[in-house]
């Protein structure tokens, strides 16, 4: 059973020479942390938004068709589908108030209100025998419709109805 350590009962802490300390614990443990040789990593800043290379080529190859230096994939977020909110792609021009981002050569654009939707998501372009599209994979969704298209999270449900899948 551990003690509950009061003023009167801490026991005097010792330097790493065996000396007593002349200052306050917090002078000892300073003085601890500035002789480690390994200086504490950097916080890693978490990926706002990625994109897989498939999708970023496919990206890359929707621009070239359009031939507008000025266009970029803008990713967003609206109400509807099965789950109650869906992805959405086009290619757009930036707008006041977009985050825009460098993906892999591929300008992307997110509005304000889809950012925290899609915050941490990541982008990939699939193509097989049942078809071919893009996907996003997102953190935020607690639950997706069998399409993938429609998403629910855990704090904004959005107005659910038929997206026309199926599912």
């Amino acid at each position: 059973m551990s003690q509950k350590r009061t003023p009167s009962t801490r026991q005097s802490i010792q330097a790493p020479s065996g000396e007593p300390s002349a200052g306050s614990e917090d002078a000892y443990f300073e003085g601890l942390l500035a002789d480690c040789a390994t200086p504490p990593a950097a916080p890693v800043a978490p990926t706002f938004l990625s994109l897989s290379t498939p999708a970023a080529d496919k990206v890359r190859a929707l621009l070239a068709q359009e031939a507008d230096s000025a266009l970029g994939l803008r990713v967003f977020v609206a109400g509807g589908g099965c789950s109650g909110l869906q992805y959405g792609m086009t290619l757009d021009e930036g707008q006041e108030g977009d985050t825009v981002l460098e993906l892999a050569g591929v300008r992307v654009l997110v509005d304000e209100l889809s950012a925290a939707y899609l915050a941490g998501s990541a982008i990939d372009y699939v193509d097989s025998l049942m078809g071919a599209g893009f996907t996003v994979s997102n953190p935020n969704a607690v639950s997706t419709c069998g399409c993938g298209h429609s998403f629910k999270t855990a704090g904004d449900a959005g107005q659910a109805r038929a997206c026309g899948c199926g599912h």
